[in-house]
């Protein structure tokens, strides 16, 4: 439904776009950072703003209450980049953002390995970056970051260092912007994959042609538990990436660690990462199908002191979550059984959509009906280079349960 009247005049060289009088303005005002479309008016000249524009949001009531930028194609009509309707959007804006964020990140961390934006929880709307030493990642998620990428890109320079800068724009998120699928080096160059060093593990991360940015910090403390689990250990990592769980758990002092990914390129790197942190002898590989793979060492009467589940995200969505949640039953049910007796089995999910009751209740039916009893020992989020923004749930997607398994 729209509204033919036409929004206020341009102030301070920006637009103004308001919101609908039953919208919640109360909880923009407080701190949640989007408008749906249905809670904006949608006007002639709304809907002739270009994707990413930005523009001052009013309140019938109270007046402005920040910059916003605005994409008339998206459910997420509008993202609030700043209360301050007079804030100037543009590299020294950015700089300061990204100066705040980098404040965390050295306090956190001793080398410049992490994720330095965290979208929303960062106060740059959209924005993923993470950086590798003198290397960084963008994915501009947001139709405003796809424009001012070249700016954003100045400011990470300057205020990081970083020399080189790839820009991914792959994955659902730009999809639901109306954005374009592109992955281009837009700073210096990337040849051979970067080394990383994380909980004493060595990973190689492929910054162009890897999954996402190359490398998942998120599971940083989730890793670093493991490894307690893992001494002496003999440990399945499964949809295991470039080797996140298993890598951490060689170097642990596991005593052997299998990898299972669908993808070889992936298990190359996570053999690479082995053979350079020394523990090459200690890791196998096995590319196929997740869940048929299970089946086929459940066949095989494999079992293993830990195992690790961490797929993709099966609910990525609201309208995904019923499936979603079936899939993760699915993945308890098939690991449960090659779990040894008082051996470790830890389930992850990176679905906002499916909350930690929903999620931790999926997996339980899935443990009890591979026909395991059970104990949950810890549960785990992403890192602290991952902050979550208290009003919105999907900055805190990722879930890991720790269950001790018996039976």
């Amino acid at each position: 439904m729209t509204d033919d009247t036409d929004s206020t005049e341009p102030q301070g060289g920006l637009p103004v776009v308001r919101l609908r009088p039953k919208a919640n303005a109360r909880a923009v005002r407080h701190g949640f950072p989007w408008v749906y479309a249905d809670e904006l008016v949608i006007d002639r000249r709304t809907k002739a703003l270009a994707a990413g524009s930005l523009a001052v949001l009013q309140d019938a009531e109270r007046g402005d209450l920040g910059v916003v930028t605005v994409n008339p194609a998206s459910k997420i009509v509008a993202r609030m980049l700043d209360p301050d309707a007079g804030a100037r959007i543009d590299r020294d804006w950015l700089a300061s953002r990204l100066r705040r964020s980098l404040a965390l990140r050295e306090r956190l961390f001793d080398g410049p390995f992490y994720r330095l934006v965290h979208a929303e929880a960062d106060g740059l709307p959209g924005v993923i970056i993470d950086r590798f030493g003198d290397a960084a990642v963008i994915q501009p998620n947001a139709a405003w970051a796809d424009r001012l990428l070249p700016e954003l890109a100045a400011a990470l320079t300057e205020v990081t260092g970083v020399t080189r800068i790839v820009m991914n724009g792959s994955g659902r998120a730009r999809g639901l912007e109306g954005l374009d699928d592109r992955t281009e080096v837009i700073a210096g160059e990337i040849g051979a994959p970067i080394e990383v060093p994380m909980n004493g593990a060595l990973y190689l991360a492929d910054l162009t042609g890897g999954q996402k940015t190359g490398l998942f910090y998120d599971q940083r403390p989730n890793h670093a538990f493991t490894q307690r689990l893992s001494r002496g250990a003999r440990v399945l990592d499964v949809f295991s990436h470039v080797g996140g769980f298993a890598l951490a758990a060689l170097a642990g002092g596991a005593d052997q660690a299998t990898c299972v990914d669908g993808s070889a390129a992936a298990l190359a790197l996570a053999e690479g990462g082995a053979r350079a942190m020394g523990a090459g002898d200690r890791l196998t590989t096995r590319r196929g199908d997740a869940f048929a793979t299970m089946e086929e060492l459940a066949a095989e009467g494999q079992r293993f002191d830990v195992v690790i589940c961490d797929p993709p995200a099966f609910a990525p969505s609201k309208p995904a979550l019923e499936a979603g949640l079936r899939a993760y039953e699915r993945v308890a049910r098939l690991a449960a059984p090659l779990v040894a007796p008082g051996g470790y089995l830890v389930l992850c999910s990176c679905s906002h959509a499916a909350d930690l009751t929903a999620f931790r209740s999926a997996s339980a039916r899935g443990i009890g009906r591979g026909g395991r009893r059970m104990q949950l020992i810890h549960t785990g989020f992403a890192g602290p280079d991952h902050p979550i923004l208290p009003q919105l749930a999907e900055t805190g997607y990722l879930k890991a349960l720790f269950f001790r398994l018996d039976g």
